[in-house]
């Protein structure tokens, strides 16, 4: 275990420095970029081949096939090679220090994702690899109602602080189905099962917390409109961190991301939130989503779905693959997430697999993993498609990216190249050299406490040969009477 530590914490040490020099080292954000020689995959303006994009202060100031090279400017040569907008993963549960579920209670909205955000989580390194540029990061779903979600943006190498995504929306993680009624789970004994445990429970208790909600939602617009018309002496509610979050969600400050399984469970979300006059942002997972497309997109809600995983499950037992193409064809904002670090690093073909499983075309399969969830996530304004004045965040591959044999080469956020995968490449090396240093010093300091130790042991006292020792154990007995002694 202390070894598997070591060597985490030594690849760690010796990549961090690595990654940001690399994007520091002659991509800065306030400099000119130029990307040339490209297939460029606008998401929303078609392809243009042999194209160029020019990048300012961390955004894309030309799109076109006749750009110059600014003087002073950086120029990435990607003949041959496609550039795409950076993918957008709408279901992530990296870059959490510790559990990413608070399982004491059924509602635990005043839990916060930001306050738990690892900027030294490996998989956000990793899942630039894959050309991931931005995150949805969801609380887990061992709760009808979990904690507060953050998107961030994949700033490998800086700190908490800068990864959420400035201007994006906050949201808030609800779970319908086994999970959050523990179907899974048994406490251990003499303690009592936590509420709910069947899902006409998960309902009540979404319910019941809006009931709440909209109670202290009252009591503070009372407040405050006494305040307004000038009484001063008036005594605030108590503040409620449980309650604050929901009222967001009323407001339509706070986005709801709810996973889900079963048609009659999403319905049912539907009608409560209909009930008390909030929206559902998207549906995740939604593996029953294709038998009721038309009243989710009537809804106004997206659906964030699997690519094609079903069966692990009971709840699972009706996914198809022809899911995310169904919803689409009926309206519904689709995107594809990850809901895993390692899926996240290949997303782009697990979008083209809805061009098997019901023949979307190869732009509408790249929107799975652009514009779609960059519209779920109320980002669109800023990423999801190559155009004029939005943020730099772009990934470059050596093939379609719809291709198996798709590689990602490089992965530009805000302008700044996070990715690089020859200079990745070219310096592992001198990254493992390091680490076999470092674990050759580690070996050399072990062995020299051991032979301190046995410095500075005292030596054991031997028995006086002469002197006749008196018989101790049985086997001591024995050799007294055969005459050993």
């Amino acid at each position: 275990m202390k070894r598997a530590l070591l060597l985490a914490t030594v690849a760690f040490a010796a990549l961090a420095p690595f990654s940001v020099r690399a994007q520091d080292s002659n991509t800065q954000k306030d400099s000119a970029i130029l990307i040339k020689n490209a297939t460029i995959l606008t998401i929303t303006h078609g392809n243009i081949e042999h194209g160029s994009i020019l990048i300012r202060d961390g955004k894309i100031a030309g799109v076109g096939t006749d750009l110059k090279v600014p003087d002073g400017a950086t120029v990435i040569d990607a003949n041959g090679q496609y550039v795409m907008p950076g993918i957008i993963d709408c279901h992530s549960h990296i870059a959490i220090d510790g559990g990413v579920n608070e399982g004491s209670v059924s509602v635990s909205s005043m839990a916060n994702i930001a306050d738990v955000l690892d900027p030294d989580d490996m998989s956000i390194y990793d899942d630039l690899a894959g050309g991931v540029t931005a995150a949805n990061i969801l609380h887990g779903s061992a709760n009808a109602i979990g904690g507060q979600t953050v998107v961030i943006k994949l700033r490998w190498g800086k700190p908490a602080s800068q990864l959420p995504f400035e201007g994006a929306l906050p949201g808030i993680k609800f779970a319908l189905g086994e999970n959050p009624k523990r179907s899974n789970f048994s406490p251990p004994p003499g303690v009592e099962p936590r509420y709910p445990a069947t899902r006409l429970g998960v309902e009540e208790t979404i319910r019941e917390a809006f009931i709440e909600a909209r109670q202290y939602k009252k009591e503070w617009d009372d407040y405050n409109q006494k305040k307004a018309a000038g009484n001063e002496n008036l005594i605030p509610p108590r503040r409620d961190e449980k309650l604050e979050p929901l009222v967001e969600v009323l407001e339509g400050k706070r986005y709801v991301h709810s996973h889900c399984y079963r048609a009659d469970e999403i319905l049912m979300l539907i009608r409560v939130a209909n009930e008390f006059g909030f929206k559902i942002r998207t549906f995740q997972h939604v593996l029953e989503g294709y038998k009721i497309a038309d009243e989710i997109a009537a809804s106004g809600a997206g659906g964030s779905t699997f690519s094609d995983w079903w069966g692990y499950k009971m709840e699972a037992y009706d996914a198809i693959p022809y899911n995310a193409a169904l919803m689409t064809d009926r309206g519904v904002i689709v995107s594809i997430n990850s809901d895993d670090a390692e899926e996240a690093r290949h997303l782009n073909q697990e979008a083209a697999k809805s061009m098997k499983y019901g023949g979307l075309s190869a732009n509408d399969a790249l929107k799975l993993v652009t514009l779609n969830p960059a519209i779920q996530l109320g980002i669109d304004n800023r990423v999801g498609s190559i155009e004029v004045g939005k943020d730099a965040d772009l990934a470059i591959f050596n093939h379609d990216p719809l291709s198996v044999y798709a590689v990602v080469q490089k992965t530009l956020i805000d302008g700044r190249v996070y990715f690089d995968r020859q200079r990745d490449i070219d310096a592992r090396p001198a990254l493992e050299k390091e680490k076999q240093d470092l674990l050759a010093k580690e070996k050399k300091a072990a062995e020299e406490k051991k032979a301190e130790g046995k410095s500075e042991s005292k030596p054991e006292k031997k028995p006086d040969a002469k002197k006749k020792q008196p018989p101790t154990s049985q086997s001591n007995v024995g050799n007294i009477a055969g005459g050993g002694l």
